[in-house]
C-alpha cells in the first residue's frame, strides 16, 4: 500500500546542510499498521510528510496505493490526499466550529455533495464515540476527546491509509489507551493501513504489526514484530522486553531467551530443565500480548560454562533466540 525507496530529504541552514530522510526504504502492506519509532530529531516527522507530499523529498519514490506521489503535478496531488487520512499530535482543530464543524471542514475540502454531509458526520462521531457532543467547541473538550474529532475528520473522505504524527504523545497513559484502543478497531473494520510515527514503546507495543527504528535520518533496523523479536540483539526487542537480572553469575552462563507465537504459551523453561537436568534460574523476564503476537523474554542462567551447555543452549536456539 505505502511504498518507498531511496527517500532522502535534506535542510539546509547557516551550518551547512542536514539530512532529515537518508536513503530511506519502506513498504507498509495493505492493512498493515507499521511504527516509526525514533527520538526528536531522528526524521520521522519528515519522513510522514513525504509520504504525503507536505514535504518534497530530493531523491527517492514514494508510492500509495500504487500511485507514485513523487510524479503527481499540484492537481493531481490534491485529488490523491483525499485517499490519505492525517491524524495531527496537537489536534489542529478549528476552534470557532463545533465537533461537527470541524469533521464537517474536511468534507467540504474534499468536494463532498451538501445532502449527504450532515449523515457522513454523523456516522463518524458515532464510529469514533462522540454521538451527543457534535455542538460542542474544541475548547469544551479533553484532550483524547479532541484527537477523536481529529480522527473522525481525518477518515472523512474514507481513505484507505491513515498517517498517524504521535497521536498520543499529548495525552495521559489511560487516554493513550484508549485511543489506541479506537485505532486498532479502526485498522480491523476498516481495513485500514495505518502509518504511525511515535518516541514511545507503549504504542508499537500495543498497536503495531511490523516497526522500523530511526536514527539520524535511517532506518537502523525494520521489520516485522515477531522478526524482530527473533533477530538477536535487536533494539526493538529490548525495548518491547526490557530485562532486569544480573548479565552475568558466577559458575553460569547467562543468556536471554525470546520467543513469539505458540512458542510463548509453552512451558520451554521447564522443558529445558527436565530435558538437561538442568538447574535453570530465571533471573528476570515476562511473557506480553503484543497486536501482532504474544511473545516472551527471560533472562536464564544455565548452571556451568557455556562448552558445558552446548546441548541446552541449541535446544533453546531452536525454540526461540538466545542472544
Amino acid at each position: 500500500m505505502i511504498e518507498i525507496r531511496g527517500l532522502r530529504k535534506t535542510y539546509r541552514s547557516r551550518k551547512g546542510s542536514v539530512a532529515a530522510v537518508d536513503g530511506v526504504d519502506l513498504r507498509v502492506g495493505e492493512g498493515e499498521v507499521f511504527g516509526v519509532l525514533g527520538q526528536s530529531g531522528a526524521g520521522k516527522s519528515t519522513l510522514l510528510r513525504c509520504v504525503n507530499m507536505l514535504e518534497r523529498p530530493d531523491a527517492g519514490t514514494v508510492s500509495v496505493g500504487g500511485l507514485e506521489m513523487t510524479r503527481l503535478r499540484r492537481g493531481q496531488l490534491r485529488l490523491a490526499r483525499h485517499g490519505i487520512g492525517m491524524i495531527h499530535q496537537h489536534f489542529a482543530l478549528l476552534s470557532s466550529r463545533t465537533v461537527a464543524g470541524n469533521v464537517a471542514f474536511a468534507l467540504e475540502v474534499t468536494g463532498a455533495p451538501r445532502a449527504g454531509r450532515k449523515q457522513r458526520v454523523a456516522e463518524l462521531l458515532e464510529m469514533v464515540g462522540l454521538t451527543g457532543r457534535a455542538e460542542a467547541y474544541p475548547a469544551q473538550l479533553s484532550g483524547g476527546q479532541k484527537q477523536r474529532v481529529g480522527i473522525a475528520r481525518a477518515l472523512a473522505a474514507r481513505p484507505k491509509v491513515l498517517l498517524s504524527d504521535e497521536a498520543t504523545s499529548a495525552l495521559d497513559p489511560e487516554t493513550t489507551e484508549s485511543i489506541l484502543r479506537l485505532l486498532h478497531d479502526l485498522n480491523q473494520r476498516l481495513g485500514l493501513t495505518i502509518l504511525l510515527i511515535t518516541h514511545e514503546m507503549t504504542v508499537v507495543k500495543r498497536i503495531c504489526t511490523s516497526a522500523a527504528v530511526m536514527r539520524d535520518g535511517r532506518f537502523v533496523e525494520s521489520g516485522t514484530i515477531t522478526e524482530l523479536l527473533r533477530t538477536p540483539g535487536s533494539e526493538l526487542a529490548r525495548g518491547l522486553f526490557p530485562l532486569d537480572g544480573p548479565t552475568e553469575v558466577a559458575g553460569a552462563t547467562v543468556v536471554d531467551v525470546t520467543v513469539s507465537g505458540p512458542e510463548a504459551e509453552a512451558p520451554i523453561i521447564a522443558e529445558l530443565a527436565r530435558r538437561f537436568a538442568s538447574d535453570v534460574r530465571i533471573l528476570g523476564g515476562s511473557v506480553e500480548r503484543l497486536a501482532a503476537t504474544r511473545a516472551g523474554r527471560w533472562r536464564i542462567a544455565l548452571p556451568g560454562a557455556p562448552d558445558d551447555n552446548r546441548e541446552a543452549l541449541k535446544f533453546l536456539s531452536e525454540r526461540g533466540v538466545v542472544s
